[in-house]
């Protein structure tokens, strides 16, 4: 295990808000619900905790233990795979670990509470897992004091302490806002482009992805014919309208991420979000020369595009209901400049109930990204409500619980007022 991690890592921050230069915010999140947020402060040892923090004092107060541990690496792609590492590595031996988000210094990493362990015996099992990371980490113990403090002891740094409590107030936004564009959601390819650049000493198939880039017109222009974006979440029927609108329209049919990437895909849905969006972001570039080249022949159908790799990257990343996601008009919701644009973007809607008994009836093993959807309810809600919120071009709805027939009949329709065709 300390090997993978070793692999992981080689030698390789932005305010938020208006905390004091002394103190810390640390939003932890619990499960799928907002993020808690526990402020850290420098105080004296006779100092009153007003605010005792819910999930440390009661674990401790039983004898378990506690830790966080941040990632502090200058470059972002070993950060991003030491996280990575560091997870499952604490999966296999601690449980599931909290993510973390240490403001204002943004550093991401994990609380760990251990309610069966001393924080001793804690401390002997993490050391050894840890050691070799050290300088790329910020490791800190979790102790009891007196009157119900609690304090945060960081590793390596003397008798130092801060005094944890629960924050007086949540910030204005999700902190995970701030970094969305550029690590989420990429606003250009060489933004895309420079992550899996880094990636090469790391991951070799980056390379062959970036070799078939390389050989892409890099802004590329559609024809003078329609190019039709089809996306909704699973089993809203989007297979069958896009054969269909091939068929009526006699278009070329596309997918993202393009076939010629699609050898690639596993490897880098197991990569951390930072990687993984980059791939399936340049992917859409790649699909964008694709769509130039049959445009200037016939009518453009694409299965999924921009919209979906937005939204899922959004939601996945926003914790928590629909009231953290960014506001309406947010940048993280606009087309990429650079990005070929479709004419007509159609999402296709259905009610949960329908949308399951169409999966049940296809008896086909669930892709990972299904299961999410329908384990996990806010999730789901967050994309469906991610689709909305997209512009220029905003994605049209249109029922998709009308036998089959209509649906196509009212898509043909969109196309016909949209595209003047």
């Amino acid at each position: 295990m300390q090997s993978q991690l070793a692999r992981a890592c080689v030698p390789m921050a932005a305010s938020y808000g208006r905390l004091l230069a002394t103190d810390s915010l640390l939003a932890v999140e619990a499960a799928d619900g907002d993020p808690l947020y526990l402020s850290c402060s420098p105080a004296s040892s006779d100092a009153l905790s007003r605010r005792p923090p819910p999930l440390l004092l009661p674990l401790l107060a039983a004898g378990g233990s506690a830790h966080s541990l941040t990632v502090s690496c200058p470059e972002r792609v070993p950060a991003a795979r030491l996280r990575a590492a560091l997870r499952r590595a604490l999966d296999a031996e601690e449980g599931r670990p909290l993510p973390l988000l240490s403001l204002p210094s943004r550093e991401r990493g994990f609380l760990l509470l251990q309610p069966r362990r001393s924080p001793a015996a804690q401390e002997r099992r993490l050391r050894p897992l840890l050691a070799p990371h050290l300088q790329h980490l910020r490791v800190c113990a979790y102790e009891l004091g007196s009157g119900s403090r609690v304090w945060q002891c960081p590793w390596g740094e003397g008798r130092a302490r801060w005094l944890v409590e629960k924050a007086v107030a949540a910030p204005e936004i999700h902190p995970s806002v701030p970094s969305l564009k550029g690590e989420a959601v990429f606003g250009c390819w060489k933004e895309a482009q420079g992550v899996l650049q880094e990636c090469i000493p790391f991951i070799p198939e980056a390379r062959g992805v970036l070799e078939l880039w390389d050989k892409c017109p890099k802004y590329p222009q559609k024809g003078n014919v329609p190019v039709i974006v089809v996306e909704g979440l699973d089993a809203t029927g989007k297979t069958t309208l896009t054969q269909s609108l091939k068929e009526s329209l006699r278009a070329v049919l596309l997918k993202s991420p393009p076939a010629c990437i699609s050898q690639w895909r596993k490897i880098f849905d197991n990569e951390p979000t930072l990687i993984r969006r980059a791939f399936y972001a340049l992917g859409n570039y790649i699909v964008a020369s694709e769509i130039a080249a049959e445009s200037t022949k016939s009518p453009v159908v694409v299965d999924r595009y921009w919209h979906s790799t937005a939204a899922y990257a959004i939601a996945t990343e926003i914790s928590g209901g629909l009231h953290n996601l960014p506001v309406r008009n947010h940048e993280v919701y606009q087309w990429p400049e650079d990005l070929l644009k479709p004419d007509l973007v159609v999402l296709l809607t259905l009610s949960q109930e329908e949308r399951v008994r169409r999966l049940q009836s296809r008896g086909i093993e669930k892709t990972k990204e299904e299961a999410e959807l329908e384990m996990n309810v806010p999730f789901r809600e967050k994309v469906e409500e991610l689709y909305k919120r997209m512009e220029n071009p905003r994605c049209v709805a249109v029922d998709a619980s009308p036998p089959r027939e209509a649906v196509i009949e009212n898509v043909l329709h969109l196309i016909k007022d949209h595209c003047l065709i």
